[in-house]
């Protein structure tokens, strides 16, 4: 342990508190609280949904947001709100391609309206996860 002279004291560079369990360290003459944000168990990358979903929650939702982040818990929230975004999404387009008769034979037969129909879809499905799911 470090001991430091300061104005004609000993102070020791930290210092435990047993009363509320906390560590504190001195800064110029002044204990300052020790904080460290708890660490995830496992940090998995976010994809473009829950980075979308990120940007909204700092933005509009800053209390949930910072729960989370001071929780620990805020990695494994949006790699869960990607995931079932992207699930929803696919479901989505799949559904839309079906309903309008979009198929392999359309694709084979007619490229250029296979492909704009499916941006079509693709970009309907997108409106919908995200007023549904990310920015709501």
């Amino acid at each position: 342990m470090r001991i430091y002279y300061n104005g004609g004291f000993l102070m020791e560079k930290y210092i435990y508190d047993e009363s509320n369990g906390l560590w504190y360290e001195l800064q110029g003459d002044y204990y300052i609280l020790c904080l460290t944000l708890p660490t995830e168990k496992e940090h998995k990358p976010i994809g473009l949904w829950g980075q979308r979903h990120k940007r909204y929650l700092q933005e509009h939702n800053k209390i949930f947001y910072t729960t989370l982040l001071t929780s620990g818990k805020l990695n494994e929230y949006l790699v869960d709100v990607d995931k079932q975004t992207e699930e929803h999404f696919e479901r989505l387009v799949e559904q839309m391609k079906q309903s309008q008769g979009i198929t392999e034979q359309l694709k084979s037969e007619n490229a250029l309206e296979w492909v704009q129909r499916t941006n079509n879809i693709q970009a309907c499905a997108r409106e919908i996860v995200n007023k549904e799911i990310i920015f709501g």
